[in-house]
C-alpha cells in the first residue's frame, strides 16, 4: 500500500494553491486529452468546479473571465480550447509594476516630515492676503505639534518661526512679537485625549461569547 502514497515533494508545484490539488489535476488531464472538443468540455467543467470553490464572487462582472484566466495560468498558458475569452498575455500578466517614486530628499529637520515641506510649497503659491496668513499660521501650529511629538519639552514659538522661514527660503515669515501659536500643553493634550478616547472607546460594553 505504501508504494501508491504520494508525497508533496514528489508532486508538481501548485500554481494557484487556493484551488487545491484536485483542480490542478483536472487541468493536467485536460492537457493530456487529444480531442479538442472533449478538451473544451473538460475545461468548462473545470471552470464550474473553480466557480463552486468561490461562490461569493459570482456576482462580480468579470468573474467568469477571471476563472478562465486562472485556468490558463494553471495550464501554463498551454491549454488549447474554444474558450469564451482570449488567452491572457503571459508577459503582460506577470509584468512587474513600475517602482514607486519615493522621495529622495533628506530634509534638515526630519521630525517635521515631508508633508510639511509640501504644505509650505503650496502656501508659497497662494496670493498674499488673509487666506495665506491663516494657512501659514496653521502650518506653523502643525510644525510645533510635530516638534513636540519628537521632543516633549516645551518649544519657543521663535524657534518654529525660524524653522518656517528657513524651510521656505525666507518666503514665509511670522514674527514672534505679533503672532502667538497654540500652547504646547494644548497641542499635547489634544493628541493624548484622542489617543485615550480611541483606547477606551469600547470600554463598558458587554461582550458576549459565542
Amino acid at each position: 500500500m505504501t508504494d501508491h502514497l504520494e508525497y508533496n515533494s514528489e508532486r508538481n508545484h501548485l500554481v494557484i494553491p487556493e484551488y487545491g490539488r484536485h483542480v490542478q489535476k483536472m487541468v493536467e488531464r485536460c492537457l493530456e486529452e487529444q480531442d479538442k472538443s472533449k478538451r473544451t468540455k473538460m475545461a468548462y467543467a473545470t471552470v464550474e468546479v473553480m466557480a463552486n470553490i468561490n461562490p461569493n464572487h459570482r456576482d462580480a462582472n468579470d468573474f467568469q473571465q477571471k476563472l478562465w484566466d486562472q485556468l490558463f495560468i494553471i495550464s501554463d498558458f498551454k491549454l488549447d480550447v474554444d474558450a469564451p475569452y482570449d488567452i491572457p498575455d503571459k508577459e503582460e500578466l506577470f509584468r512587474k509594476p513600475e517602482p514607486l517614486p519615493y522621495p529622495q530628499n533628506h530634509p534638515k529637520y526630519r521630525f517635521y516630515g515631508n508633508n510639511i515641506s509640501r504644505m509650505i510649497d503650496e502656501a508659497i503659491k497662494v496670493e498674499d492676503g488673509k487666506l495665506k496668513e491663516a494657512l501659514v499660521y496653521t502650518i506653523a501650529n502643525h510644525m510645533k505639534k510635530c516638534f513636540l511629538n519628537w521632543n516633549r519639552d516645551s518649544v519657543k514659538d521663535s524657534v518654529i518661526f525660524k524653522h518656517l522661514e528657513e524651510l521656505s527660503d525666507g518666503k514665509l515669515t511670522l514674527k514672534s512679537d505679533d503672532e502667538t501659536l497654540s500652547e504646547a500643553s494644548d497641542l499635547v493634550k489634544n493628541h493624548t485625549k484622542r489617543k485615550h478616547k480611541k483606547k477606551y472607546k469600547n470600554k463598558g460594553r458587554k461582550r458576549y461569547k459565542k
